[in-house]
């Protein structure tokens, strides 16, 4: 074991949950509301399904509408994703087949390096080819998911003990960049070791969860967005935002990546220690929601006139539903999580999902993509549309994860 993979991470300060008292109050969310959720995302796919023919959705839509696009994004395994879900839910040949027709499409952008220099492949790979592997054995789909690995693998600094996350990796503007977007890229690597009994995966894996918790969480358990690592010396450099407020602020996304991220490596490495991590940042991120339990853009603000952001929000149900399921049945605030996630899942079908019948393709509205660029501002973001279907699916049933 190197340095970089110790188990020994330090813990930021866990805030009190101020909110503990009226989540544990609340009222369950019953199963009819998440049944007739799941009925109007689904008549929604249906339409985006008719609407996409080949193409993919963009990251975000454009007056509700998501310009139609080539598999070039970091985002299109979310539009595949919810095809299987939906094929999951429903039994439905017609998400099958239309899930199942993306393979090629996959295979071909490894294949010929098709906006592969990022670390994203994760998102691209675990909920496409991943997934079509584990529920249909496809060969196809399992050989482009692992050459997907093989490409995520490749951007491991192994000095710093990062994998780099975006751009060529002699770019001087990247090197030694991580970002806390890619723990929930590392199930790809814990896959690839499973399927093929290959340790060089999981230990790449396992030395960047450690790096990120160390240098992406700060001591109040909020988190940057990115941090710089020198590639050649491994030495932790400096914290910068991307997308939040400021260096100093908490983007509202980051945090729900690092709410979920950790407790999915957890799964993979069995370190208690990320599970711990979890608690802190999921706490930070509770006392600070508006009154409805859905999220601004960044957490220095706490409502109205900033915009929400729901596909943080749905990130974080997740990501709580996930901390809540591998905490011992007699942790003091598993309930409290648990019935965090009900509730902000609550608040999303009630007030930011899409009826069937409303205009418009995405499942939930009130989503933020890039504040800074003003680009998705009050839109619908395909994430945030995956994350919404996935936290309904953990809900509802007891589901085997793509991750």
């Amino acid at each position: 074991m190197t340095n970089h993979e110790s188990s020994s991470l330090p813990l930021p300060v866990r805030e009190t949950l101020r909110r503990r008292s009226e989540f544990l109050a609340g009222g369950e969310l019953p199963v009819w509301r998440i049944d007739e959720a799941i009925k109007t995302a689904l008549h929604r796919i249906d339409r985006n399904i008719a609407a996409c023919g080949a193409r993919f959705p963009a990251p975000s839509s454009v007056n509700g509408v998501y310009p139609k696009i080539a598999n070039v994004e970091w985002t299109s395994g979310f539009w595949t994703g919810m095809l299987w879900l939906a094929y999951e839910l429903s039994g439905a040949e017609r998400y099958r087949a239309a899930a199942a027709s993306h393979t090629a499409n996959y295979a071909e952008r490894i294949d010929r390096h098709i906006a592969t220099d990022t670390h994203d492949l994760g998102f691209l790979y675990s909920l496409s080819c991943v997934a079509a592997f584990k529920l249909t054995g496809d060969g196809v789909a399992h050989s482009a998911a692992l050459g997907a690995a093989n490409l995520l693998l490749a951007r491991f600094l192994p000095v710093a003990g990062i994998i780099q996350a975006w751009g060529d990796l002699n770019d001087p503007a990247q090197t030694g960049r991580m970002i806390i977007d890619c723990n929930l890229n590392l199930p790809l690597l814990y896959w690839a070791s499973d399927t093929t009994g290959d340790a060089k995966y999981r230990r790449a894996a396992d030395c960047h969860i450690v790096q990120a918790a160390r240098h992406l969480v700060r001591a109040d358990a909020s988190t940057f967005h990115t941090f710089f690592m020198d590639a050649k010396t491994g030495a932790p450099r400096y914290g910068r935002t991307h997308q939040g407020f400021s260096d100093e602020s908490c983007w509202s996304r980051g945090q729900a990546w690092g709410i979920y991220g950790f407790p999915l490596v957890y799964r993979h490495n069995g370190n208690a220690a990320l599970l711990s991590l979890a608690e802190c940042l999921a706490g930070y991120f509770l006392n600070r929601l508006p009154e409805d339990l859905v999220c601004c853009w960044d957490l220095i603000f706490l409502g109205p006139p900033e915009p929400r952001d729901s596909s943080a929000a749905a990130i974080a149900t997740c990501g709580l539903i996930e901390l809540a399921r591998q905490l011992p049945a007699d942790h003091p605030d598993r309930a409290v999580y648990g019935r965090a996630a009900r509730a902000i899942a609550d608040s999303l079908i009630t007030s930011y999902a899409a009826s069937a019948d409303d205009p418009g393709e995405g499942l939930i509205r009130h989503g933020v993509y890039h504040m800074p660029n003003k680009i998705g501002v009050d839109e619908c973001c395909l994430w945030g549309d995956y994350f919404y279907l996935e936290a309904l699916t953990r809900l509802r049933r007891d589901w085997e994860l793509y991750w």
